[in-house]
């Protein structure tokens, strides 16, 4: 079968292994061809491939509802509910997402960019199912990485309770995107390498090869399970939180997986399905990745496996910009560690973590647990960074709240992939960190124009005492090294202003400083430019010596404006008594689509093209 012919996943459902294995390959190959013109999540994709091919062939989609955790490995889901001729404008403007979409497809139940909430969503629909007295399938599909994320245990937990029917198959690859951590891996280690694994391999077999899959093999279920627990300590992950459990089961095995599931689908209550998968399958590049460079790729030649991305030269992402700094003041600031949730290559923490290896933690996909983590190493006299994905960050708030700023400890927040990310789309938007950040006391936000301006934002942190976070965006900036570390004065603000005059101010921040200045110098603006560096505290001298200037003033945001860089300048001029109107650009009360991040910017009207319309219109 052709896999451009396939419709719905009732197409499947008359295949033989052997076609559903040719439609595996075909799968394969269209993923590594397609993701290599419009980039995306590649190797977790290729490693679900069979797994999502068993599930839809036993499971009725849209009637049993699929939950991927994440949503990123949800691509053959995509392929199979007859979505494959969309993947040329794959995480493209108006194109299909990334992710799970429910907007997208009636197959599509569920919808995340973050890790760890599968289990609790999964309940919460059998539940509701229940209720209703209605009769279908839930199947979350979670990895070894998500698991390391408390909520998953949390939903665990009631799981047992509850005693709802649900196939929870646990997708494990042993390579999530940086290497699992803690007990929790060591525990997975050894049950996928445990005595009694062949041995159970084989009971399965033998009780699964009967030519009825009834009454005799559902009762056998039981014993098998017993002589896991019995004899395998890790079950107990499972088999103490009160949960049935199958495998570990070689999850490239189609007539296996089959078998297996069919099983799982007839058993009354929750049961855990531990597939075994190789991250990558199918494509050499992926499958020897060890740093995890082909979970998220951009355009690459699928022939060689080198990306069609090139930094122009004397560049450094803003990641490496950060961290390259943070390595050179460990050397001498011996008090200095690293800490990351699980995204040691994202936040490019890879030298610091070789450099000073006792001094480096991964804390695995659990931001609220790193950011508790950072405030006792805080109050104890290290001075921790720790680096977060923006739209992770909110996973930690109460934690920075509660441990870190109401102690007011010295940590330094690196706040990673600020503003807008494009083609991730909404879940991964960086837009709000600020405005969730700025109303908590003692906290010091602040984002720097350039990469000197980073370089010394990172130092200035290092020589005060109260939590300070520094964000900066996805992409890359001109990079080059201060000759001599400077200290900033924190809340201070610095301004541009034209050979041509000053008619009109622009107040804005980041990489968006030195674009609006350029912008002015070719167009011949009599405009000044305001760096506002720091969200909190802002600089209430400069901006009451602005405001006494009889010009327009706008504020060119690139994140969400309630609670953002015009809020707090609208909260000192108003509560000081201060009369001016301000003109505010920003990203209005709505989650933003996925798209690159030109089309997006020209959405919202946050191009530069049309803030020069704007200032042309007030001058």
């Amino acid at each position: 079968m052709n896999i451009f012919d396939i419709k719905g996943p009732s197409d499947i459902k008359s295949l033989s292994i052997e076609e559903l294995e040719d439609v595996a390959t075909q799968i394969r190959e269209f993923l590594i061809e397609s993701i290599s013109k419009t980039g995306g999540h590649l190797s977790s994709n290729l490693g679900i491939v069979d797994v999502t091919l068993a599930m839809h062939y036993v499971f009725s989609s849209p009637n049993d509802k699929f939950i991927f955790d994440v949503g990123h490995q949800s691509y053959v889901h995509k392929i199979l509910t007859g979505r494959i001729k969309q993947f040329a404008q794959l995480r493209q403007y108006k194109g299909i997402a990334g992710f799970q979409k429910r907007k997208e497809s009636e197959h599509d139940p569920w919808e995340a960019g973050h890790s760890s909430t599968s289990l609790s969503a999964a309940l919460g629909m059998s539940v509701a199912r229940d209720l209703k007295h209605e009769h279908f399938q839930i199947v979350p599909v979670i990895g070894d990485g998500a698991l390391t994320g408390g909520m998953s245990f949390e939903a665990l937990n009631q799981i047992g309770s509850e005693q709802r029917k649900m196939v929870i198959i646990f997708n494990d690859n042993n390579m999530s995107i940086s290497k699992n951590v803690g007990a929790i891996d060591q525990n997975f280690t050894r049950l996928r390498t445990s005595k009694p694994y062949n041995a159970l391999k084989v009971d399965l077999k033998d009780a699964l090869s009967s030519s009825k899959i009834g009454n005799d093999v559902l009762n056998s279920m039981k014993s098998i399970k017993n002589a896991v627990k019995r004899n395998v300590v890790d079950t107990s992950i499972f088999g103490e939180l009160n949960l049935d459990y199958i495998g570990p089961v070689d999850g490239h095995d189609l007539k296996r997986l089959i078998k297996v599931l069919q099983i799982a689908k007839e058993h009354d209550g929750p049961i855990v399905v531990h597939v075994v998968t190789k991250k990558g399958k199918g494509y050499s590049f992926a499958e020897n990745d060890v740093e995890g460079k082909w979970h998220g790729v951009s355009q690459f030649d699928p022939k060689t496996g080198i990306s069609l991305s090139k930094m122009p030269a004397g560049h450094k992402s803003w990641s490496e910009v950060i961290s390259t700094t943070l390595c050179d003041l460990a050397k001498e600031n011996k008090d200095i560690v690293a800490i990351t949730p699980a995204m040691i290559g994202g936040s490019k923490l890879n030298n610091f973590f070789t450099q000073y290896p006792q001094r480096s933690f991964d804390c695995g996909i659990a931001e609220e647990h790193a950011m508790t983590f950072a405030a006792g190493l805080a109050a104890s006299g290290i001075r921790p960074f720790i680096s977060v994905y923006s739209s992770f960050l909110q996973r930690a708030y109460d934690q920075i709240n509660h441990d870190v700023a109401r102690m007011d400890l010295p940590v330094v927040i690196g706040v990673d992939r600020c503003g807008l990310v494009g083609e991730d789309g909404e879940t991964h938007h960086g837009v709000f960190d600020i405005a969730m950040l700025r109303h908590i006391p003692n906290m010091i936000l602040s984002q720097p124009k350039d990469s000197k301006e980073a370089q010394n934002l990172m130092y200035t942190a290092f020589q005060q005492n109260h939590p300070f976070v520094i964000r900066y965006p996805r992409g890359n900036t001109p990079y080059k090294k201060v000759e001599e570390y400077t200290s900033i004065r924190i809340g201070s603000w610095t301004k541009w202003t034209s050979e041509l005059g000053n008619r009109l101010c622009v107040i804005t921040y980041g990489d968006c400083v030195d674009k609006v200045i350029s912008k002015a110098k070719v167009n011949n603006l009599p405009i000044s430019v305001v760096n506002a560096r720091f969200f909190k505290p802002i600089d209430t001298e400069m901006l009451e010596a602005i405001c006494q200037l009889s010009i327009p003033v706008i504020i060119f945001e690139t994140d969400i404006k309630i609670g953002g860089l015009g809020s707090a300048i609208l909260e000192y001029t108003n509560d000081h008594g201060i009369t001016k109107h301000f003109v505010r650009l920003g990203i209005k009360d709505h989650y933003v689509e996925h798209g690159s991040i030109p089309q997006l910017r020209k959405l919202e009207h946050l191009d530069l093209n049309y803030l020069c319309e704007v200032i042309a219109s007030y001058l």
